[in-house]
């Protein structure tokens, strides 16, 4: 949240969950991976996880600086609620969950498309903290990607970014299917058409309609026209969903 500070005006204090037990630790919970409030990005992309989870991996390893990623966290990125967050689609895209916790009311879940309300809001109460980000179980076999636009390689906000979450069976058609866009609407958003569209398809004989991007609502701004990031999305669904599967 430092960036977002008020230029001049600091407060009287920070508070430092770095050291609570569970916060920063990746394990099961209830059937669910859970990922602490803390956890930050280089845990993330170090991490031992099946390949579902390379979409998540990959964004972690395209935020910010090294400096950046051995400090800030995913928990953090998603309270922040930028539009261009590079957290969300791939958490999207795994059905994630949001642990909140307050000390007088307990502990409740949200989904996450439920939790980020809007560009930089969120349904975090003023009693509460984000504990953890849960993600409930994968199909077998799933893969994944993350494909990331922007005016040059690293240290750079999105121009458009999506993330897939695509299983096949044996002959490589798809069986399921989530793909999340940022940076082209005030809030990232899955595709439930195209996921629903391309299901019993190959890679090879998905068409992508003007349809499928109807719920994006990308601006003009200087890194990049409305009309480009459509344009860019779509290329960057068949990537992620060919590099998913497993065709770079």
């Amino acid at each position: 949240m430092y960036p977002a500070a008020t230029k001049g005006v600091l407060p009287k204090f920070f508070l430092d969950l770095t050291r609570l037990e569970g916060f920063a630790e990746i394990g099961d919970h209830d059937g669910m991976l859970r990922i602490g409030a803390a956890t930050t990005w280089s845990q993330i992309a170090k991490f031992d996880l099946p390949p579902a989870f390379d979409a998540l991996k990959q964004a972690a390893k395209e935020v910010g600086s090294i400096q950046i990623q051995n400090t800030g966290t995913l928990a953090g990125n998603i309270c922040n609620a930028s539009p261009a967050a590079d957290g969300v689609p791939p958490l999207l895209a795994l059905d994630a969950k949001v642990e909140l916790a307050s000390a007088e009311r307990g502990t409740r879940v949200l989904a996450l498309s439920e939790f980020i309300q809007g560009v930089r809001n969120t349904a975090l109460a003023d009693d509460e903290l984000v504990t953890a980000i849960l993600i409930p179980p994968i199909p077998d076999g799933a893969g994944s990607a993350f494909e990331k636009l922007g005016s040059r390689r690293y240290l750079v906000i999105s121009i458009s970014m999506v993330a897939a979450v695509i299983t096949c069976d044996d002959e490589e058609r798809i069986v399921d299917a989530r793909i999340a866009v940022g940076s082209c609407s005030p809030v990232a958003q899955r595709l439930l058409k195209l996921e629903r569209d391309i299901i019993g398809k190959t890679v090879q004989n998905i068409k992508l309609t003007e349809e499928h991007f109807a719920p994006l609502s990308p601006i003009d701004d200087v890194r990049g026209s409305g009309s480009y990031r459509l344009d860019v999305v779509a290329e960057q669904c068949i990537r992620a969903i060919t590099r998913a599967i497993g065709h770079e």
